[in-house]
């Protein structure tokens, strides 16, 4: 049987001819295989989304879990200090939300979709605190679009403000992602939205007509919801309510809503369609009860 492994790159000259060469022996992650490129003789540990961390991927991926159901970073930490012998701080727990949010979602975000004719589009208020040593708040953004039939989360940007900018580029990424299929896009009165929405998807010369109708529905006037996307906001509340306002950057804020996205649409099965939404919009695949740890190993390898 040969050791030759023919899916393993080698980091140093990116040829795939590489051989088992013993085991890295690590204080908490156990034994970890070492390889050997055959064609410059380099050795190397492959990176699987977990290169140079101190923690089991099984101990970081629970601590995501943990986090987006629910759980304050220092909870988690008190249940790590009662079932692991090596602990971690609240401050790491919050790293590793940030920096494995990002990783996956750069994966998830160019996944192609097989969606409905129609998608809403919405916003919620957040605050979040200028400084450890300020009392200062300022007034940010969750805005987000989400498919009506499958219940998929398309986009979605933690921003500063709610203006027209923000909004045409949430649009665009929509409209990138869906190509031609979206027929309807639903929003509130809110009067940003006027003119954004039919032009970020573009006007149909052949037609005469833009692709996309804009729908405004106005509950002030008795007109009803947007059921999906506000019962979405619900689920999304339940769990940031917590928070009491974001700490630091926009950027690590966003990076916080961006996993929050992917716990909506990969982890947690929704109640409307019995399934996790990812199942009916995309043709991915996870075969495992931790679907964070596939999409971290996905996410490595595109």
């Amino acid at each position: 049987m040969t050791n030759v492994s023919k899916d393993i790159p080698c980091p140093h000259c990116h040829k795939t001819k590489t051989t088992k060469d013993g085991l890295r022996k690590t204080q908490n992650r156990g034994l970890i295989q070492r390889y050997r490129c055959k064609g410059c003789g380099h050795r190397f540990v492959p990176d699987d989304g977990f290169y140079r961390m101190r923690n089991a991927p099984q101990k970081i991926t629970l601590c995501l879990d943990l986090f987006y159901r629910g759980v304050s970073t220092r909870k988690i930490q008190e249940h790590l200090q009662a079932f692991y012998p090596h602990n971690s701080s609240h401050k790491s727990i919050y790293k590793w939300v940030v920096k494995y949010s990002r990783m996956i979602s750069a994966f998830t975000d160019s996944l192609g979709l097989q969606i409905g004719q129609e998608i809403q589009a919405d916003e919620m208020e957040y605050h979040r605190r200028l400084g450890r040593n300020t009392h200062g708040i300022d007034r940010n953004w969750f805005m987000d679009i989400i498919d009506c039939k499958t219940r998929f989360m398309v986009a979605s940007e933690y921003v500063q403000s709610r203006s027209q900018e923000e909004i045409k580029r949430l649009m665009l990424r929509a409209r990138c992602k869906t190509g031609v299929q979206v027929k309807v896009c639903t929003t509130d009165a809110f009067m940003a939205y006027e003119n954004i929405v039919e032009k970020s998807f573009g006007y149909n010369n052949r037609i005469g007509a833009y692709n996309v109708k804009h729908k405004k529905v106005n509950a002030s006037r008795g007109e009803g919801f947007n059921c999906p996307i506000e019962r979405l906001h619900n689920t999304i509340r339940q769990r940031t309510k917590t928070f009491r306002g974001f700490h630091g950057s926009v950027a690590s804020a966003n990076a916080i809503m961006k996993g929050m996205e992917i716990y909506y649409n990969f982890i947690r099965k929704h109640q409307a369609i019995g399934k996790c939404p990812y199942e009916l919009a995309t043709s991915l695949k996870l075969e495992t009860s931790n679907k964070w740890l596939e999409l971290i190993w996905m996410a490595v390898m595109v």
